[in-house]
């Protein structure tokens, strides 16, 4: 694994350019993860305040000492830490929207709307705006209000519009040059196009206000610019 881009680090914080394919820990493969990497790198134990699933790239916090891991792990649990994510979906989306819809588990680790009346619901909320729409697919900025597993998926599938990609709830076959309004057969995008951009959150006992943004990584940024030239 190639030594991860380092966003922010100071105060015992630590804001890391996730990059796509890696998992934050070490899963049932036993392959790499992105946290033994850095405790590799820096010979310490540095501790994991959030996650992001592994084909998710952009930022992801991480603390240096056990009370700036309690601290900032309390604001993500309690809401004090707001998180912007951009995403690639099918279809136009002209106008921002706020998704309350809420959430339960289903079969083979996915998650789905809930029906009414299902006592393990959870409730869920997403922020949607358009940030760029092309032809037949829109760059979407989504903000969670709730933090449950696979939200923003769901919530965009719940809409009609589900990732560009996605081998759990959309397509599970690579997109090409061709597929983005291009003239290749090159694979442009192999993996859910869902990216971190932005982080903040609010003075904590002992760490400062911070925001911390990740530029889009080069797979979506390939992607935008062929979705461009279908409006030409």
């Amino acid at each position: 694994m190639t030594e991860p881009r380092i966003l922010f680090e100071g105060g015992g914080v630590l804001v890391v350019d996730k990059p796509p394919g890696v998992p934050v820990i070490p899963g049932r493969d036993g392959g790499p993860s992105l946290r033994d990497a850095l405790e590799s790198q820096r010979g310490r134990k540095i501790f994991v305040v959030h996650r992001l699933d592994r084909d998710t790239s952009g930022a992801l916090v991480f603390a240096l000492d056990a009370a700036v891991h309690r601290a900032l792990s309390i604001a993500f649990e309690s809401g004090k830490v707001r998180k912007r994510y951009l995403a690639l979906v099918e279809g136009r989306i002209d106008a921002p929207s706020l998704v309350d819809a809420p959430l339960i588990a289903a079969r083979k680790g996915r998650m789905r709307v809930a029906r009414p009346g299902e006592a393990e619901a959870k409730p869920s909320r997403t922020r949607v705006r358009p940030v760029e729409s092309f032809d037949k697919a829109t760059l979407v900025e989504a903000e969670p209000l709730t933090g449950r597993t696979h939200q923003i998926r769901v919530h965009l599938l719940s809409l009609g519009h589900p990732l560009l990609m996605d081998h759990q709830y959309g397509r599970d076959t690579a997109l090409t040059e061709k597929d983005l309004g291009g003239q290749g057969d090159g694979v442009v995008l192999e993996r859910t196009p869902l990216h971190a951009a932005r982080v903040e959150w609010p003075a904590l006992p002992g760490v400062e206000a911070r925001g911390v943004d990740a530029p889009l990584p080069e797979d979506m940024v390939r992607a935008r610019d062929l979705l461009r030239r279908t409006l030409g």
